[in-house]
């Protein structure tokens, strides 16, 4: 993985965003000698749609349909 300063990353920027789209390379930007973000290939085709990365993450437990509370529980106004 290769490593840029800010200040080239700001100079090149268009450059280093279509060589990482090219090549599928991962780039570390470096501010003050530390790293502060990553830049990679984007995964957004992938996936349809966004909720489409939650799938099989939800566990259903219990009724999903039916009222939530007994019909014991229930007011009524009717008479």
């Amino acid at each position: 993985m290769e490593t840029i300063n800010a200040s080239d990353f700001k100079a090149r920027c268009l450059a280093i965003l279509d060589r990482v789209q090219t090549t599928g390379e991962r780039i570390v930007i470096l501010k003050r000698g530390r790293p502060v973000a990553e830049i990679g290939p984007s995964n957004a085709s992938a996936a349809e749609y966004p909720q489409m990365e939650l799938k099989g993450t939800v566990t259903v437990v219990g009724d999903i349909v039916g009222p939530a509370l007994p019909e014991d529980y229930w007011e009524s106004n009717a008479t």
